[in-house]
């Protein structure tokens, strides 16, 4: 160590480098320590203290206590790695402390005492660090440890505290941390501190707070935002702590006032602090709006008028002049603002507010009110009114009537019973719904009012159309007699100017409808100006029928006089006299519709004729064709078609003729030139049965499918199929047909079904309607020849085939053999199916290569559809193979000695496993025997277990010896341990055999032992190559005295037998003879073996002493070979796992790994 102390340290590090360590480490170190060489130590420490065990935890202490007497820096860097965490905490903390490591210290101080004394020296502490640090502190030790940075030096340690209480707020409360500047009165720190959280704090007591330290420290723009900006303080207390504060700049106490509606109270704190000038500055520059407030506190203070004057003039900013007025006026100081309110009018000031102040002066100064209130445009009436009514209710009057205020002027003239005004301004306001006001019922003042009306307000007024909304309003109130009495004084009086006023006559006559409907007709005869149809129409209204009736006939208006006796009075016979008198073509039209729709259609007809109308044929048609007139019918149309040569009238004209039985007429009628709709009115003769009508008809249209219909139903069979097959129609060829089967016309009903039949769509209708009816020979008939039709399709061979099927089967299978390809095969499956035609079926299922059903039928109906030829090619294509099971079990059933040829056509696809476990479960496993020599060559395991049990069961050795040498594929052990208690030799021998294949050595030789089969049991006791079944069978050739197979043995187990043990057997039963031969052959062996020993050594021997010396290794680490020493040679290198010469094996002998 004192020589090469990197060395010494090496080799210490070697010594303790094992898990146990060769040398004591306190020893170590204390020998490092004794030569003061603390570096070497600490590097030897360092490596040997790096798995942290805590039984090193004093090692670890003594190392960072050196370090930090020594180095300190050292023993920073060692704490900074966390390698050790073992020590002594405390202990080191101190002397972190001692050597200047604060950051250190504290982190391994537990107690706050010690944390208080360190944590206050904040200069030798990285601040952000610090902060950290207080995070894995308590709340209580927190709070504490910045009480103690605080008081031992708050100019140096108030950043850092302020950094620690704004991250840290949340757990130590912001309550706590403001307490804790306050005590200390550090209004600088709560500023900053709260600054950092006020943005994002809801707390009322942060806001205040913060705006009591930013005054504290002079920071007014702070003070300005928060009161501007927060939401969060309580505007009282801060108002309060403002006022208090007597600023020098009273903005922050403007603003709060402003915002929280504290207004009054500021004015009357600046005013009394004599602070007008921050007064004008707010209403000036801050909120204009406010100024009516402003205005109201200082006529509270007594201020001067000339101040509040000059203050107002002065504010440019937009204020509500309402709100000024309301406070200046409730305080009885309205005239102040008079040259305010002028010079406001005099700029062109339109608002309303404005000159409703103005109004209010002139009519408190009475200076001209009535002209201002007439003339002036832009106050509010209402307002205005109501400013009067108490005043001067005629001031009232105007102001109301100027703005229509119509409620608000009854409702004075009412209390102040100025009805002459009201009614004057209900006439001139025409308005009908304020009459329905003022006339109402239960209004108790409305006699009085309708007296004013009716004496003063019309008789003053000129203008009609008062007159009339008054006249309206009576009628509307229900007040007939007096509206009636104002009525007959405006229009009857000779002297009155509205006497030829048509309006007012009009009104006059409805009155009378309305209140007094005897004095009507006396109206109607001696006015002559009014609006007769209108008044007409209203007295019909009212059920004045006879008035109507005469305002009509006054003037000549016939078609609405007899609509009023055939509508209203209902009197025909006065209508047909009336009608009669007039002779006119409108009338009788009129009073023929009424007769018409009176049901009187021969009279109807009478009067359409007369008038010479046909403009209503369409209703005197259909009112004719309902009550059977057709006699008159024919009549009104001959007349309305000289008239209009429409097509419906000749239409119906024809059909007349036909229903009047005229075919002589209608005959002529159509052949010559005429409009009618001929389809039509044959259609309507054929649904009315009128066929000899409908045959003229159709037959002059040549419309042949209806002419074919209608010869049918008069029986003319042969006519109709040739009107059919002129008109070769599928339809018209149906209802022929149909018709010549129900009339057993069966050859015309052939001819026209081999239309029907070559329309695939029709031929389902034509076969049910025959078989409904029983006739299958005629229809099968008809399907017969239609087969040899050009048009002949699928449907009618498939047709025939189901009709063959039910009515003559044996002719089906013929016809399947010839047309199967041209029939629709699902459908004759069904047909075959329902009529159990199953040899059939299987020929369908076969040419529609459904082979699995083909199958399932031939099984399920073997004696009507099996053939075997068949069965084995269908067989094959089914796609089931759960169908090849059933198959061998229907041979087997039915067909057992075929089994084997269906086996040999289903051996392709057939699962041999499968089947084996069929026939074993069957019990047939020998009837298909030859099936399963054919698939053994698969060597499934199945099969070859089936075909050795088959085997055994016919005794046939040789077979079964063959199949278990061929194919290895079964279960061994059990067929061996069946064959093994067979009763024939040769199969337990099998069973031996089979014991051997599987490595039953022991098994296989008993086996043979108990059957005596001597070679047998030589040879697999030769195979086992076991020494103990050869030597058993050794001994138990001797034990039965069997000589001649003991030396026989020694020959086939030679290599087997131990020599010691044959010459003791040969020598106890006196039979070395026949051991001689084995011991002369053992003999001659070893002595090979010894001699080929011998060469060996010899060449060994030699090979050693021509080898050069081992070089010695000089450049490896010394190493103590024999107890303590220094400077000992190295021993010499020894192979791994030798012992070095002249050393004892386990001699305290250390083993050095291998240098890689």
């Amino acid at each position: 160590m004192r020589i090469n102390p990197e060395q010494g340290t090496e080799f210490a590090k070697m010594m303790v480098a094992d898990e146990e360590p060769l040398a004591d480490l306190n020893q170590v170190v204390d020998v490092f320590m004794e030569m003061n060489m603390v570096q070497q130590c600490t590097s030897f420490l360092l490596d040997a203290l790096k798995n942290n065990k805590p039984t090193e935890g004093h090692l670890q202490t003594r190392l960072l206590e050196m370090n930090l007497l020594t180095a300190p820096q050292v023993a920073d860097a060692i704490m900074g790695n966390q390698m050790f965490t073992h020590y002594d905490k405390p202990h080191i903390a101190q002397l972190c402390e001692k050597a200047g490591l604060l950051q250190r210290a504290l982190e391994h101080y537990t107690d706050i005492y010690d944390i208080k004394r360190a944590v206050v020296h904040t200069h030798m502490l990285n601040p952000d660090w610090l902060v950290n640090y207080f995070g894995s502190l308590s709340v209580e030790d927190s709070m504490e440890c910045l009480r103690a940075m605080l008081q031992a030096n708050i100019r140096q340690n108030l950043q850092v505290c302020v950094k620690i209480a704004s991250k840290y707020h949340d757990q130590l409360t912001t309550a706590s941390l403001i307490d804790l500047f306050e005590s200390f009165k550090s209004f600088e720190g709560l500023f900053y501190f709260l600054g950092s959280i006020v943005n994002f704090s809801q707390e009322t007591e942060v806001h205040f707070k913060y705006i009591q330290a930013a005054c504290k420290t002079g920071q007014m723009k702070e003070v300005e935002r928060i009161c501007r900006e927060s939401n969060c303080y309580d505007p009282e207390r801060v108002k309060n702590f403002l006022k208090e504060a007597k600023l020098t700049d009273q903005l922050p106490l403007i603003i709060v006032c402003d915002r929280f509606d504290f207004v009054h109270d500021l004015v009357l704190y600046l005013y009394r602090n004599s602070l007008q000038k921050y007064i004008e500055i707010y209403v000036q520059k801050v909120n204009a709006s406010r100024l009516p407030i402003v205005v109201g506190g200082l006529l509270d203070v007594d201020c001067s008028d000339d101040i509040i004057k000059n203050l107002v003039l002065s504010v440019r900013g937009p204020f509500s002049t309402d709100e000024l007025v309301e406070e200046v006026e409730k305080r009885n100081r309205l005239k102040l603002l008079l040259p305010w309110l002028e010079s406001r009018v005099h700029e062109g000031e339109e608002e309303p507010a404005t000159h409703n102040a103005l109004a209010k002066i002139y009519i408190d100064s009475n200076n001209n009110p009535e002209r201002f209130l007439r003339e002036n445009q832009y106050y509010d009436s209402r307002t205005v009114g109501r400013y009067c009514e108490k005043r001067d209710p005629h001031l009232a009057c105007v102001a109301y009537e100027r703005g229509q205020c119509d409620e608000e002027l009854i409702k004075v003239c009412n209390d102040n019973s100025l009805f002459k005004s009201e009614a004057r301004y209900l006439v001139r306001r025409q308005d009908a719904e304020l009459w329905a006001v003022v006339l109402a019922p239960d209004n108790t003042y409305r006699r009085p009012l309708i007296d004013q009306v009716v004496q003063t307000a019309l008789n003053e007024t000129t203008n009609p159309d008062d007159v009339s909304v008054t006249v309206k309003a009576f009628m509307s109130a229900d007040l007939p007699n007096e509206l009636i009495e104002l009525l007959e004084k405006i229009v009857l009086d000779e002297s009155s100017v509205f006497r030829d006023h048509r309006n007012l006559q009009n009104l006059l006559i409805l009155t009378a409808v309305k209140a007094d409907q005897t004095r009507v007709m006396e109206y109607i005869n001696r006015l002559d100006n009014y609006d007769a149809p209108d008044l007409a129409t209203i007295c019909i209204g009212s059920e004045l029928f006879e008035e109507a009736f005469s305002i009509f006939r006054k003037y000549d208006v016939n078609t609405s006089a007899i609509e009023v006796l055939i509508v209203n009075i209902r009197n025909l016979d006065r209508a047909y006299e009336f009608a009669e008198r007039c002779n006119q073509p409108a009338v009788w039209s009129l009073l023929a519709k009424a007769q018409l729709d009176g049901v009187m259609v021969k009279e109807a007809i009478d009067s359409y004729i007369k008038a010479d109308d046909p403009s209503t044929y369409t209703e005197v048609i259909q009112a004719a064709n309902a009550q059977g007139n057709f006699e008159d019918l024919v009549r009104y149309l001959q007349m309305a078609r000289k008239k209009t040569r429409e097509t419906f009238i000749e239409t119906e004209l024809v059909f007349a003729f036909a229903k009047t039985n005229r075919l002589a007429d209608l005959e002529e009628f159509i052949s010559g030139p005429n409009h009618a709709q001929i389809m039509q009115v044959g259609e309507r003769c054929y649904e009315e049965k009128m066929y000899e009508a409908a045959k003229l008809l159709f037959n002059n249209i040549s419309n042949f499918a209806r002419l074919a219909s209608t010869l049918v139903h008069l029986g003319e069979f042969q006519n109709a199929v040739d009107s059919a097959r002129k008109a070769n129609s599928t339809r018209t060829w149906k209802e022929v047909c149909f018709s010549c089967v129900d009339a057993e016309e069966f050859r015309l009903a052939q001819v026209c079904g081999l239309h029907i039949v070559i329309h695939a769509d029709e031929l389902e209708d034509l076969i049910n309607y025959y078989q409904n009816r029983g006739h299958f020979e005629e229809l099968i008939t008809l399907m017969e020849a239609a087969l040899g039709l050009e048009r002949a399709h699928m449907g009618m061979f498939t047709e025939l085939a189901i009709l063959y099927s039910k009515y003559k089967t044996p002719k089906m299978r013929e016809h399947l053999e010839l047309f199967w390809s041209r029939v629709n095969i699902p459908k004759v499956l069904r047909a075959a199916e329902q009529a159990h035609l199953w040899s059939e079926l299987v020929f369908l299922y076969d040419k529609y290569e459904e082979y699995d059903n083909a199958v399932l039928t031939m099984m399920a109906h073997p004696t009507e559809a099996w053939k075997e030829s068949q069965f084995k090619d269908v067989v094959a294509k089914v796609a089931n193979i759960e169908l090849y099971y059933r198959a061998l079990k229907f041979y087997l059933d039915h067909k057992p000695l075929l089994v084997n040829d269906l086996l040999t056509v289903l051996t392709p696809r057939l699962d041999h496993t499968r089947a084996v476990g069929f026939f074993t479960k069957c019990g047939h496993l020998h009837l298909v025997k030859p099936y399963l020599r054919t698939v053994q060559t698969n060597n499934n395991k199945a099969v070859n277990e089936a075909i050795n049990q088959v085997l055994t069961e016919e005794e046939d050795y040789e077979g079964l010896r063959k199949s278990i040498d061929t194919f290895d594929n079964f279960d061994t052990i059990a067929l061996a341990q069946q064959l093994e208690k067979h009763e024939l030799l040769e199969f337990r021998r099998i069973a031996a055999y089979l014991y051997k294949n599987n490595n039953r050595w022991g098994q296989s030789v008993n086996l043979c032992k108990k059957d005596k089969l001597f070679k047998d049991a030589m040879q697999y006791a030769s195979e086992s190559r076991e020494v103990e079944i050869a030597e058993g069978l050794i001994a138990w050739f001797l034990e039965i005295g069997k000589k001649e197979c003991f030396a026989s043995c020694l020959f086939t187990c030679y290599d087997l037998l131990r020599p010691d043990v044959i010459l003791e057997l040969a020598w106890r039963h006196n039979i070395m003879d026949f051991a001689m031969p084995y011991v002369i052959q053992v003999l001659r062996e070893y002595l090979t073996k010894v001699d080929k020993l011998q060469q060996a050594n010899a060449e060994r021997a030699q090979e050693e002493q021509g080898q050069p010396p081992v070089p010695m290794m000089t450049d490896m680490p010394l190493m103590i070979t024999a107890g303590p020493g220094i400077g000992m040679p190295p021993p010499p290198m020894v192979p791994p796992g030798m012992v070095p010469p002249g050393a004892m094996p386990g001699a305290g002998v250390p083993y050095f790994a291998p240098q890689y």
